[in-house]
């Protein structure tokens, strides 16, 4: 028998979707990765086409073994990760989506959400998801689709649809058509789910108005998930892992003992830390959820939420025009006077953890007429800095001790410059690992973990290494004075709200 050639990761993202293979040393192998289009029907309503996600999973996943010359019979397992409360609805009978799935970006229930906090809910929701109510999570997005798509709901209540994040719709077109699932992570994003009992709260069902029929089943973060169509990659290959992406990058930074934190860097940012096997209440507006589920037990996380981070960079050279390529950042940021005021508040799309404000509006404060695109640049950069304070500062208020270093991954984490500041910002360490593809990775250690290639979960620890260490040079006085800025400029922009 041929030994395995590793584990199929599937990381499907917000602007891209990849596969990578990883070795049995946890190492890249192949990999492959295709853009995916942004559609914007409306001011702040953000969709993806399910159908271009599919398309794009098939590729990437074959262009990677094919890179990669292995035999598909001999990988060992494959493991997804996913965008988390992104929302798809579609047909049983067909597999057809039935509308454009609805972003986690987008804010086009903001009304619904306000009218269900006004009704007195949030307090009940809270106790039982641990999240907030916000059009960030899938329920409303569920409930608008529903609502919006002719016939759906009558559909819906005759079993006819199918909900699910984009791992659930992946996995169902995978299997071909034999495995509605999800993982308990994913599960935990949708406002539905009892993150204490762990199970769809029957509740909140009736208050979103969401039939329990069109629901997926929860499984453990390691679980046999089915197996694949044979045609689609060339053999039958199983699916023996699933979690949310900022679940997965926290298993791939090997932060799986309570009080250790790591931020993912992407179109938004998202740290975690892991809180155990208690399920942390916040008193500072951060949301408590499952960081993964094995052998049916839980291990929870205090997550905050920014939505803005890389997509600020990404504005600033297409919006902009400031640079022509997201590497200048640095070299632009550095060249910045160092006496320059100028805060920029990126809420694109509202404001997430801690302030959790639908309503509020990106704007750059502190323009002064020798303001030019560098000082702008180190702003976007300082953006993203600040807002990752914001969360240590709360995650601090909930109880938690100052982690001994901020473990950081996704895209940014190339560029130097920021991580320097982040350090400065922050006053902790920050540690990049060797491996900076951490969401695919902890797909990969996951569905390795399940099937005995990689050890399980709790070994883990041994396999991260750091590439490089940052710590602050920054002095005390000038990082709260700069941070002082700072939350001026996000009162500034939520008083503009109001």
């Amino acid at each position: 028998m041929t030994d395995p050639a590793g584990i199929l990761a599937i990381d499907q993202g917000t602007t891209s979707t990849r596969a990578i293979l990883f070795d049995v040393d946890g190492a890249p192998r192949a990999a492959a990765q295709r853009e995916l289009s942004q559609i914007f029907p409306r001011p702040g309503w953000v969709e993806h086409d399910p159908e271009e996600i599919w398309r794009a999973t098939v590729a990437v996943c074959r262009q990677t073994i094919a890179e990669a010359a292995v035999d598909p019979s001999a990988i060992a397992a494959i493991g997804i990760t996913n965008q988390r409360e992104t929302t798809v609805l579609w047909e049983r009978d067909s597999g057809r989506p039935i509308h454009n799935a609805i972003v986690w970006q987008d804010r086009r229930t903001a009304e619904r959400c306000t009218a269900l906090i006004e009704g007195g809910h949030q307090d009940a929701v809270a106790a039982t998801t641990g999240l907030l109510i916000d059009p960030y999570f899938s329920a409303t997005k569920i409930e608008w689709l529903l609502d919006n798509v002719e016939g759906a709901h009558a559909a819906a209540a005759r079993g006819a649809l199918a909900f699910g994040t984009i791992d659930s719709f992946l996995l169902w077109r995978l299997t071909g058509g034999r495995r509605h699932a999800t993982d308990a992570t994913n599960a935990a994003r949708t406002l539905l789910f009892d993150i204490h009992r762990q199970e769809w709260a029957e509740a909140l069902l009736a208050l979103f108005n969401v039939p329990r029929a069109i629901l997926p089943e929860v499984c453990d973060t390691a679980s046999a998930f089915g197996v694949t169509e044979a045609e689609l990659f060339g053999a039958p290959i199983p699916i023996t892992g699933i979690a949310g992406d900022q679940q997965a990058a926290t298993i791939g930074q090997a932060c799986l003992t309570p009080g250790m934190v790591k931020c993912t860097y992407g179109t938004g940012a998202f740290a975690l830390l892991n809180t155990g096997a208690e399920a942390v209440a916040s008193r500072s507006r951060l949301l408590t959820t499952v960081a993964y589920r094995i052998d049916g037990r839980p291990t929870y996380a205090l997550e905050g939420s920014i939505f803005v981070a890389g997509a600020a960079m990404q504005w600033l050279r297409d919006g902009l025009g400031l640079f022509d390529h997201v590497a200048r950042s640095a070299a632009l940021a550095g060249a910045a006077d160092p006496d320059s005021q100028v805060y920029f508040v990126p809420a694109f799309t509202g404001l997430g953890a801690p302030h959790w404000d639908p309503d509020a509006r990106g704007a750059i404060l502190g323009l002064t007429r020798d303001t030019g695109a560098a000082e702008v640049t180190r702003a976007g950069l300082d953006a993203v800095a600040f807002q990752t304070r914001d969360l240590m500062e709360a995650m601090g208020s909930d109880g938690a001790e100052p982690p001994l270093a901020l473990r950081i991954d996704g895209g940014m984490a190339a560029n130097d410059w920021f991580l320097q500041r982040l350090s400065d910002i922050l006053g902790l360490p920050v540690e990049r690992p060797v491996v900076v593809e951490t969401t695919a990775q902890g797909a990969a250690r996951v569905a390795g973990a399940a099937t005995g290639f990689y050890p399980p979960l709790d070994q883990a620890m041994q396999s991260w290494s750091r590439d490089r260490l940052f710590e602050p040079e920054m002095s005390a006085t000038d990082r709260d004075a700069r941070y002082a800025g700072w939350r001026d400029a996000v009162r500034r922009v939520r008083g503009q709200s109001t």
